[in-house]
Protein backbone atom coordinates (compact mmCIF):
# COMPACT_ATOMS: atom_id res chain seq x y z
CA UNK A 1 0.00 0.00 0.00
CA UNK A 2 1.01 3.58 -0.98
CA UNK A 3 2.30 5.89 2.16
CA UNK A 4 0.09 8.36 3.17
CA UNK A 5 3.43 10.22 3.53
CA UNK A 6 4.21 10.09 -0.47
CA UNK A 7 2.17 13.17 -0.83
CA UNK A 8 2.96 14.94 1.61
CA UNK A 9 1.26 18.78 0.72
CA UNK A 10 3.49 21.82 0.67
CA UNK A 11 1.92 25.76 1.43
CA UNK A 12 4.57 26.79 -1.54
CA UNK A 13 3.02 24.60 -3.96
CA UNK A 14 -0.82 25.17 -3.01
CA UNK A 15 -0.03 28.87 -3.30
CA UNK A 16 2.07 28.35 -6.70
CA UNK A 17 -1.27 26.38 -8.02
CA UNK A 18 -3.54 28.71 -7.09
CA UNK A 19 -2.40 31.79 -8.82
CA UNK A 20 -1.31 29.08 -12.03
CA UNK A 21 -5.09 29.18 -13.08
CA UNK A 22 -5.71 31.42 -15.54
CA UNK A 23 -9.05 30.08 -17.27
CA UNK A 24 -12.51 31.90 -17.00
CA UNK A 25 -14.87 30.18 -14.70
CA UNK A 26 -17.80 28.27 -17.02
CA UNK A 27 -19.28 26.32 -13.68
CA UNK A 28 -19.76 27.27 -9.59
CA UNK A 29 -16.97 24.65 -8.95
CA UNK A 30 -13.45 25.96 -9.31
CA UNK A 31 -10.34 28.25 -8.05
CA UNK A 32 -11.91 30.13 -5.57
CA UNK A 33 -10.60 34.01 -5.97
CA UNK A 34 -12.84 33.05 -9.66
CA UNK A 35 -15.55 32.25 -8.19
CA UNK A 36 -15.84 35.50 -5.74
CA UNK A 37 -15.56 37.31 -8.68
CA UNK A 38 -18.04 36.00 -10.75
CA UNK A 39 -20.80 34.99 -8.43
CA UNK A 40 -20.10 37.74 -5.79
CA UNK A 41 -19.36 35.28 -2.79
CA UNK A 42 -19.02 37.54 0.50
CA UNK A 43 -18.95 34.30 2.26
CA UNK A 44 -16.62 31.03 2.66
CA UNK A 45 -17.25 28.00 4.62
CA UNK A 46 -13.58 26.63 4.86
CA UNK A 47 -14.92 23.05 6.26
CA UNK A 48 -13.62 19.70 7.16
CA UNK A 49 -15.98 16.98 7.09
CA UNK A 50 -16.60 15.62 10.84
CA UNK A 51 -16.79 11.52 11.65
CA UNK A 52 -20.49 11.82 11.15
CA UNK A 53 -20.45 13.48 7.87
CA UNK A 54 -21.18 16.89 8.44
CA UNK A 55 -19.48 19.98 7.53
CA UNK A 56 -18.01 21.59 10.61
CA UNK A 57 -15.42 24.55 10.06
CA UNK A 58 -15.79 28.56 10.14
CA UNK A 59 -17.26 31.25 8.03
CA UNK A 60 -14.56 33.77 6.45
CA UNK A 61 -15.11 36.97 4.69
CA UNK A 62 -14.61 36.14 1.14
CA UNK A 63 -12.26 38.80 0.00
CA UNK A 64 -10.13 38.49 3.37
CA UNK A 65 -9.99 34.69 2.97
CA UNK A 66 -8.92 35.04 -0.75
CA UNK A 67 -6.17 37.67 0.46
CA UNK A 68 -5.03 35.25 2.69
CA UNK A 69 -4.66 32.47 0.41
CA UNK A 70 -3.04 33.97 -2.52
CA UNK A 71 -0.49 35.37 0.46
CA UNK A 72 0.13 32.08 2.39
CA UNK A 73 -0.48 33.76 5.21
CA UNK A 74 -2.75 31.82 6.27
CA UNK A 75 -2.57 28.23 7.94
CA UNK A 76 -6.35 27.14 8.88
CA UNK A 77 -6.92 24.80 12.17
CA UNK A 78 -9.55 23.96 14.01
CA UNK A 79 -9.76 22.03 17.69
CA UNK A 80 -9.48 18.42 16.56
CA UNK A 81 -12.38 17.25 18.57
CA UNK A 82 -14.42 17.79 15.48
CA UNK A 83 -12.93 14.67 13.95
CA UNK A 84 -13.25 12.72 17.22
CA UNK A 85 -16.49 13.12 18.83
CA UNK A 86 -19.91 11.65 18.65
CA UNK A 87 -23.49 13.74 16.96
CA UNK A 88 -23.71 15.68 20.21
CA UNK A 89 -19.90 16.90 20.16
CA UNK A 90 -19.51 15.38 23.23
CA UNK A 91 -15.81 15.37 24.75
CA UNK A 92 -14.40 12.23 25.40
CA UNK A 93 -12.05 11.72 28.78
CA UNK A 94 -9.42 9.53 26.65
CA UNK A 95 -8.04 8.91 23.10
CA UNK A 96 -6.46 11.19 20.38
CA UNK A 97 -8.76 14.00 20.66
CA UNK A 98 -10.38 14.30 24.45
CA UNK A 99 -9.87 15.61 28.32
CA UNK A 100 -6.70 13.35 28.43
CA UNK A 101 -4.83 14.92 24.95
CA UNK A 102 -5.54 18.64 26.05
CA UNK A 103 -8.17 18.98 22.97
CA UNK A 104 -5.11 19.92 20.57
CA UNK A 105 -5.60 21.67 16.78
CA UNK A 106 -5.12 19.86 13.59
CA UNK A 107 -4.34 21.91 10.39
CA UNK A 108 -6.72 22.01 7.47
CA UNK A 109 -5.31 21.58 4.34
CA UNK A 110 -7.98 23.66 1.67
CA UNK A 111 -8.47 22.63 -1.68
CA UNK A 112 -8.95 25.87 -3.12
CA UNK A 113 -8.44 25.24 -7.26
CA UNK A 114 -11.93 23.51 -6.10
CA UNK A 115 -14.25 25.82 -4.45
CA UNK A 116 -17.90 25.49 -4.79
CA UNK A 117 -21.14 27.62 -4.42
CA UNK A 118 -23.75 27.24 -2.86
CA UNK A 119 -26.92 28.63 -4.42
CA UNK A 120 -29.24 27.56 -1.18
CA UNK A 121 -26.97 30.19 1.06
CA UNK A 122 -26.97 33.48 -0.33
CA UNK A 123 -23.40 34.90 -1.63
CA UNK A 124 -22.02 31.97 -0.11
CA UNK A 125 -19.15 29.26 -1.67
CA UNK A 126 -16.92 26.33 0.27
CA UNK A 127 -13.96 25.37 0.34
CA UNK A 128 -13.40 21.37 1.39
CA UNK A 129 -10.17 20.71 3.71
CA UNK A 130 -8.37 17.52 4.72
CA UNK A 131 -7.27 17.25 8.32
CA UNK A 132 -3.25 17.34 8.68
CA UNK A 133 -0.77 16.79 11.17
CA UNK A 134 2.49 18.21 11.14
CA UNK A 135 1.84 18.27 7.06
CA UNK A 136 0.71 14.70 6.26
CA UNK A 137 -2.92 13.59 6.19
CA UNK A 138 -4.37 12.99 9.80
CA UNK A 139 -4.60 9.30 9.72
CA UNK A 140 -7.69 9.24 11.71
CA UNK A 141 -9.80 11.30 9.45
CA UNK A 142 -12.48 10.00 7.35
CA UNK A 143 -11.39 11.77 4.00
CA UNK A 144 -7.46 9.40 5.08
CA UNK A 145 -9.63 6.31 5.84
CA UNK A 146 -11.23 6.01 2.92
CA UNK A 147 -8.18 7.31 0.81
CA UNK A 148 -5.79 4.43 2.62
CA UNK A 149 -8.84 2.06 1.04
CA UNK A 150 -8.60 3.40 -2.42
CA UNK A 151 -5.04 3.23 -2.22
CA UNK A 152 -5.21 -0.09 -1.29
CA UNK A 153 -7.78 -0.87 -4.01
CA UNK A 154 -4.93 0.60 -6.71
CA UNK A 155 -2.55 -1.77 -5.13
CA UNK A 156 -4.63 -4.85 -6.51
CA UNK A 157 -5.51 -3.24 -10.02
CA UNK A 158 -8.83 -1.78 -9.27
CA UNK A 159 -10.31 1.76 -9.28
CA UNK A 160 -14.50 2.52 -8.09
CA UNK A 161 -17.21 4.24 -8.80
CA UNK A 162 -20.43 4.40 -7.06
CA UNK A 163 -23.51 5.85 -7.11
CA UNK A 164 -25.45 7.05 -4.62
CA UNK A 165 -28.97 6.76 -3.48
CA UNK A 166 -30.63 8.38 0.00
CA UNK A 167 -33.45 8.29 1.75
CA UNK A 168 -35.01 11.06 4.10
CA UNK A 169 -37.96 11.89 5.75
CA UNK A 170 -39.10 15.52 5.42
CA UNK A 171 -41.39 17.01 8.53
CA UNK A 172 -43.55 20.13 8.40
CA UNK A 173 -42.38 21.72 11.24
CA UNK A 174 -38.67 23.11 11.80
CA UNK A 175 -36.05 21.29 13.91
CA UNK A 176 -36.51 24.73 16.41
CA UNK A 177 -40.41 23.30 16.56
CA UNK A 178 -39.02 19.99 17.48
CA UNK A 179 -37.16 21.45 20.29
CA UNK A 180 -39.72 23.50 21.79
CA UNK A 181 -42.23 20.77 21.51
CA UNK A 182 -39.48 18.08 23.27
CA UNK A 183 -38.85 16.38 19.90
CA UNK A 184 -42.63 15.40 20.19
CA UNK A 185 -45.29 16.46 17.35
CA UNK A 186 -43.64 16.73 13.86
CA UNK A 187 -45.71 15.79 11.41
CA UNK A 188 -44.61 14.05 8.56
CA UNK A 189 -44.93 16.19 5.50
CA UNK A 190 -46.84 13.25 3.60
CA UNK A 191 -49.22 11.83 5.79
CA UNK A 192 -49.27 7.95 4.04
CA UNK A 193 -47.64 5.70 1.40
CA UNK A 194 -46.91 7.52 -1.71
CA UNK A 195 -44.10 5.20 -3.15
CA UNK A 196 -43.39 6.21 -6.47
CA UNK A 197 -45.76 8.53 -6.34
CA UNK A 198 -46.40 11.68 -9.01
CA UNK A 199 -49.06 13.64 -6.50
CA UNK A 200 -47.18 14.57 -3.83
CA UNK A 201 -48.47 17.58 -1.83
CA UNK A 202 -47.69 21.07 -2.75
CA UNK A 203 -45.13 21.59 0.02
CA UNK A 204 -43.33 18.80 -1.10
CA UNK A 205 -43.17 19.22 -4.88
CA UNK A 206 -41.88 22.33 -4.62
CA UNK A 207 -39.10 21.45 -1.66
CA UNK A 208 -38.37 18.92 -4.01
CA UNK A 209 -38.00 21.12 -6.95
CA UNK A 210 -35.89 23.75 -5.45
CA UNK A 211 -33.79 21.46 -3.52
CA UNK A 212 -33.18 20.02 -7.26
CA UNK A 213 -32.79 23.84 -8.41
CA UNK A 214 -30.03 24.89 -5.56
CA UNK A 215 -28.22 21.36 -5.97
CA UNK A 216 -28.22 21.80 -10.17
CA UNK A 217 -26.62 25.22 -9.65
CA UNK A 218 -23.94 24.42 -7.44
CA UNK A 219 -23.12 21.87 -10.35
CA UNK A 220 -24.37 18.76 -8.37
CA UNK A 221 -27.40 17.52 -10.21
CA UNK A 222 -29.80 14.84 -9.17
CA UNK A 223 -30.69 12.19 -11.08
CA UNK A 224 -34.26 11.52 -9.71
CA UNK A 225 -36.32 12.65 -6.57
CA UNK A 226 -38.84 10.26 -5.99
CA UNK A 227 -41.48 9.14 -2.97
CA UNK A 228 -41.08 6.31 -0.97
CA UNK A 229 -43.34 4.35 0.92
CA UNK A 230 -43.05 5.75 4.51
CA UNK A 231 -44.80 8.81 5.31
CA UNK A 232 -43.00 11.83 4.36
CA UNK A 233 -40.09 9.93 2.70
CA UNK A 234 -38.20 10.85 -0.02
CA UNK A 235 -35.41 9.14 -1.89
CA UNK A 236 -32.83 11.49 -3.97
CA UNK A 237 -30.49 9.39 -6.69
CA UNK A 238 -27.09 10.69 -8.41
CA UNK A 239 -25.76 9.85 -11.34
CA UNK A 240 -22.58 7.56 -10.46
CA UNK A 241 -18.97 9.21 -10.49
CA UNK A 242 -15.99 8.71 -9.05
CA UNK A 243 -15.80 7.76 -4.76
CA UNK A 244 -14.24 10.89 -3.21
CA UNK A 245 -16.02 13.12 -5.61
CA UNK A 246 -19.65 11.20 -4.77
CA UNK A 247 -18.96 11.38 -1.28
CA UNK A 248 -18.32 15.09 -1.30
CA UNK A 249 -21.41 15.08 -3.37
CA UNK A 250 -23.40 13.66 -0.97
CA UNK A 251 -22.32 15.74 2.77
CA UNK A 252 -23.43 19.17 0.56
CA UNK A 253 -26.47 17.18 -0.59
CA UNK A 254 -27.60 16.64 2.98
CA UNK A 255 -26.51 20.46 4.07
CA UNK A 256 -28.78 21.71 1.20
CA UNK A 257 -31.63 19.45 1.64
CA UNK A 258 -31.65 20.43 5.49
CA UNK A 259 -31.49 24.10 4.99
CA UNK A 260 -33.97 24.00 2.25
CA UNK A 261 -36.37 22.46 4.34
CA UNK A 262 -35.68 24.65 7.69
CA UNK A 263 -35.83 27.86 4.86
CA UNK A 264 -39.47 26.46 4.15
CA UNK A 265 -40.35 25.58 7.76
CA UNK A 266 -39.83 22.00 6.95
CA UNK A 267 -37.22 19.40 8.64
CA UNK A 268 -35.24 16.74 6.64
CA UNK A 269 -34.22 13.94 8.82
CA UNK A 270 -31.65 11.31 7.98
CA UNK A 271 -32.06 9.62 11.05
CA UNK A 272 -32.17 5.61 10.19
CA UNK A 273 -35.19 5.04 12.08
CA UNK A 274 -37.17 8.59 12.56
CA UNK A 275 -39.80 6.36 13.69
CA UNK A 276 -40.97 3.09 14.83
CA UNK A 277 -41.65 0.93 11.70
CA UNK A 278 -39.55 3.62 9.30
CA UNK A 279 -36.33 2.84 8.18
CA UNK A 280 -34.52 5.03 5.54
CA UNK A 281 -31.15 3.75 3.67
CA UNK A 282 -28.41 4.94 1.88
CA UNK A 283 -27.66 2.57 -1.26
CA UNK A 284 -24.20 2.56 -2.86
CA UNK A 285 -23.92 1.08 -6.09
CA UNK A 286 -20.11 0.19 -6.95
CA UNK A 287 -18.97 -0.93 -9.88
CA UNK A 288 -15.15 -2.19 -10.39
CA UNK A 289 -12.82 -1.01 -12.91
CA UNK A 290 -8.89 -2.04 -14.28
CA UNK A 291 -5.85 0.11 -14.37
CA UNK A 292 -7.45 0.26 -18.39
CA UNK A 293 -10.94 1.97 -17.02
CA UNK A 294 -12.71 -1.09 -18.36
CA UNK A 295 -15.15 -2.71 -16.42
CA UNK A 296 -14.55 -5.96 -14.30
CA UNK A 297 -17.54 -7.29 -12.72
CA UNK A 298 -19.24 -8.83 -15.25
CA UNK A 299 -18.19 -11.90 -17.09
CA UNK A 300 -19.11 -11.24 -20.35
CA UNK A 301 -18.59 -6.70 -19.90
CA UNK A 302 -21.30 -6.21 -23.36
CA UNK A 303 -24.37 -7.84 -21.77
CA UNK A 304 -24.18 -10.39 -19.24
CA UNK A 305 -25.51 -10.59 -16.18
CA UNK A 306 -23.39 -13.25 -14.40
CA UNK A 307 -20.18 -12.42 -12.42
CA UNK A 308 -16.93 -13.18 -13.74
CA UNK A 309 -14.65 -14.42 -11.50
CA UNK A 310 -13.31 -11.20 -9.53
CA UNK A 311 -16.94 -10.13 -9.12
CA UNK A 312 -17.46 -13.23 -7.17
CA UNK A 313 -14.22 -12.29 -4.89
CA UNK A 314 -15.42 -8.93 -4.47
CA UNK A 315 -18.91 -10.23 -3.47
CA UNK A 316 -17.31 -12.86 -1.00
CA UNK A 317 -15.01 -10.00 0.55
CA UNK A 318 -17.81 -7.98 1.62
CA UNK A 319 -19.80 -10.64 3.05
CA UNK A 320 -16.75 -11.07 5.12
CA UNK A 321 -15.42 -7.99 5.81
CA UNK A 322 -18.74 -5.76 6.43
CA UNK A 323 -20.02 -7.63 9.59
CA UNK A 324 -16.66 -7.22 11.20
CA UNK A 325 -16.98 -3.84 10.35
CA UNK A 326 -20.84 -2.54 11.01
CA UNK A 327 -19.90 0.53 12.83
CA UNK A 328 -18.68 2.46 9.97
CA UNK A 329 -21.97 2.07 7.82
CA UNK A 330 -24.21 1.60 11.34
CA UNK A 331 -22.52 3.95 13.77
CA UNK A 332 -25.36 4.58 16.05
CA UNK A 333 -27.79 3.40 18.80
CA UNK A 334 -30.35 4.16 16.25
CA UNK A 335 -29.14 2.56 13.16
CA UNK A 336 -29.81 -1.22 13.96
CA UNK A 337 -33.49 -0.37 14.62
CA UNK A 338 -33.70 0.20 10.99
CA UNK A 339 -32.27 -3.56 10.23
CA UNK A 340 -35.21 -5.67 10.37
CA UNK A 341 -36.96 -8.60 8.80
CA UNK A 342 -39.01 -7.62 5.74
CA UNK A 343 -38.55 -4.19 5.87
CA UNK A 344 -36.65 -3.75 3.06
CA UNK A 345 -32.99 -3.31 4.53
CA UNK A 346 -31.31 -6.30 5.08
CA UNK A 347 -31.16 -8.51 8.20
CA UNK A 348 -28.64 -11.42 7.09
CA UNK A 349 -25.69 -10.73 5.21
CA UNK A 350 -26.62 -11.96 1.67
CA UNK A 351 -26.38 -11.63 -1.86
CA UNK A 352 -28.10 -11.82 -4.54
CA UNK A 353 -29.36 -10.97 -7.71
CA UNK A 354 -32.05 -8.11 -8.35
CA UNK A 355 -32.96 -9.31 -4.94
CA UNK A 356 -34.02 -6.46 -2.66
CA UNK A 357 -34.05 -8.47 0.74
CA UNK A 358 -30.07 -9.10 0.45
CA UNK A 359 -27.34 -7.48 2.01
CA UNK A 360 -25.83 -6.81 -1.47
CA UNK A 361 -28.01 -6.64 -4.44
CA UNK A 362 -26.24 -7.56 -7.93
CA UNK A 363 -28.06 -5.22 -10.52
CA UNK A 364 -28.01 -3.93 -13.79
CA UNK A 365 -26.04 -5.76 -17.07
CA UNK A 366 -22.60 -6.21 -18.84
CA UNK A 367 -20.86 -2.70 -18.50
CA UNK A 368 -23.81 -1.30 -16.23
CA UNK A 369 -23.31 -4.65 -13.96
CA UNK A 370 -22.91 -3.33 -10.04
CA UNK A 371 -22.94 -4.27 -7.15
CA UNK A 372 -25.99 -2.26 -4.58
CA UNK A 373 -24.74 -2.75 -0.57
CA UNK A 374 -27.87 -2.13 0.94
CA UNK A 375 -26.46 -1.85 4.57
CA UNK A 376 -26.23 1.77 5.22
CA UNK A 377 -28.75 3.98 6.85
CA UNK A 378 -29.19 7.50 5.51
CA UNK A 379 -27.23 8.57 9.21
CA UNK A 380 -23.99 6.68 7.83
CA UNK A 381 -21.57 8.94 6.36
CA UNK A 382 -20.74 7.97 3.43
CA UNK A 383 -16.81 8.30 3.46
CA UNK A 384 -16.55 5.44 6.28
CA UNK A 385 -19.22 3.00 4.62
CA UNK A 386 -17.41 3.23 1.57
CA UNK A 387 -13.93 2.52 3.39
CA UNK A 388 -15.68 -0.74 4.96
CA UNK A 389 -17.12 -1.80 0.96
CA UNK A 390 -13.51 -1.16 -0.65
CA UNK A 391 -11.82 -2.80 2.62
CA UNK A 392 -14.02 -5.84 1.97
CA UNK A 393 -13.65 -6.05 -2.29
CA UNK A 394 -9.94 -5.94 -1.84
CA UNK A 395 -9.68 -8.35 0.78
CA UNK A 396 -12.23 -10.51 -1.36
CA UNK A 397 -9.86 -10.12 -4.29
CA UNK A 398 -6.29 -10.75 -2.06
CA UNK A 399 -7.71 -13.67 -0.57
CA UNK A 400 -9.57 -14.99 -3.63
CA UNK A 401 -12.67 -15.83 -1.71
CA UNK A 402 -15.68 -17.62 -2.97
CA UNK A 403 -18.96 -16.46 -2.26
CA UNK A 404 -21.95 -18.50 -0.67
CA UNK A 405 -24.57 -19.48 -3.59
CA UNK A 406 -27.13 -16.66 -4.04
CA UNK A 407 -29.88 -15.74 -2.20
CA UNK A 408 -32.91 -16.51 -4.42
CA UNK A 409 -36.73 -15.67 -3.08
CA UNK A 410 -36.70 -13.95 0.25
CA UNK A 411 -33.28 -13.65 1.93
CA UNK A 412 -35.07 -13.16 5.26
CA UNK A 413 -35.88 -16.62 5.42
CA UNK A 414 -32.43 -17.67 4.31
CA UNK A 415 -31.01 -19.08 8.01
CA UNK A 416 -27.80 -20.24 7.15
CA UNK A 417 -26.73 -16.49 6.03
CA UNK A 418 -25.43 -14.75 8.55
CA UNK A 419 -27.85 -12.06 10.81
CA UNK A 420 -27.11 -8.08 10.48
CA UNK A 421 -25.60 -7.53 14.40
CA UNK A 422 -29.28 -6.35 16.44
CA UNK A 423 -27.64 -3.70 18.15
CA UNK A 424 -24.59 -1.27 18.57
CA UNK A 425 -23.15 -2.86 21.14
CA UNK A 426 -23.01 -6.03 19.40
CA UNK A 427 -21.48 -4.70 16.52
CA UNK A 428 -18.95 -2.50 18.54
CA UNK A 429 -17.76 -5.46 20.28
CA UNK A 430 -17.49 -7.62 16.67
CA UNK A 431 -15.47 -5.22 15.20
CA UNK A 432 -13.27 -3.85 18.07
CA UNK A 433 -12.03 -7.57 18.63
CA UNK A 434 -11.76 -8.45 14.33
CA UNK A 435 -7.96 -9.20 13.24
CA UNK A 436 -9.62 -8.73 10.20
CA UNK A 437 -10.96 -5.13 11.13
CA UNK A 438 -7.84 -3.98 12.45
CA UNK A 439 -5.48 -5.24 9.37
CA UNK A 440 -7.50 -3.88 6.61
CA UNK A 441 -7.97 -0.13 8.82
CA UNK A 442 -5.08 -0.18 10.89
CA UNK A 443 -5.46 -1.18 14.90
CA UNK A 444 -5.41 2.97 15.64
CA UNK A 445 -8.24 4.08 13.14
CA UNK A 446 -10.70 0.92 14.41
CA UNK A 447 -9.80 2.07 18.61
CA UNK A 448 -10.65 5.48 17.50
CA UNK A 449 -14.19 4.91 15.44
CA UNK A 450 -14.97 2.72 18.36
CA UNK A 451 -13.90 5.07 21.30
CA UNK A 452 -16.56 7.30 19.15
CA UNK A 453 -18.99 4.59 18.86
CA UNK A 454 -18.96 4.31 22.62
CA UNK A 455 -20.13 7.62 23.21
CA UNK A 456 -23.28 6.76 21.52
CA UNK A 457 -24.08 3.98 23.61
CA UNK A 458 -22.86 5.67 26.99
CA UNK A 459 -25.61 8.42 25.53
CA UNK A 460 -28.42 6.47 25.42
CA UNK A 461 -27.59 3.76 28.52
CA UNK A 462 -28.81 5.89 31.59
CA UNK A 463 -31.70 7.61 29.61
CA UNK A 464 -35.57 6.32 29.60
CA UNK A 465 -37.45 6.61 26.56
CA UNK A 466 -41.04 6.73 25.66
CA UNK A 467 -41.12 2.86 24.82
CA UNK A 468 -40.09 2.02 28.02
CA UNK A 469 -42.43 4.25 29.71
CA UNK A 470 -44.93 3.23 27.94
CA UNK A 471 -44.32 -0.58 28.51
CA UNK A 472 -43.32 -0.24 32.10
CA UNK A 473 -44.82 2.73 33.35
CA UNK A 474 -48.16 0.72 35.04
CA UNK A 475 -47.12 -2.94 34.75
CA UNK A 476 -43.55 -3.15 35.82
Amino acid sequence: MTSRRAARPEAAMRTARYRAGSAAVASPAGPLHRLVDTFGIETVLLAAVDVQGRLKGKEYDAAWLVDRLRSGRLAPEMCGYVIGTDLGMTAPRAGSFSWESGFGDVGLLPDILRARVLPWLPSTAVVLADPVSEGWPHPLAPVTVLAEQQQGLAGVGLTAMVGIETEFVLYSGTARDATAAGWRGLRPAVWDNRDYALDLPTPVREFSRRLRQVLAGAGLPVEAVKGEGAAGQLEVTFPYGEVTAMCEQHVLFKHAAKTTADQRGMAASFMAAPSTGVGSGMHLHVSLHDVDGRPVLAADPEDGTVLSELGEQAVAGLLTVLPDTAPLWAPYVNSYKRLQPHSFAPARFTWGRDNRSCAVRLVGHGRSLRLEVRLPGADANPILALAAVLAGVRHGVEASLKPPPATRGDAYLNREALPVPQCLAEALAAFETSALAGELLDEPVVAHLARVARLDLDHHAARVTDAELERGLTQA
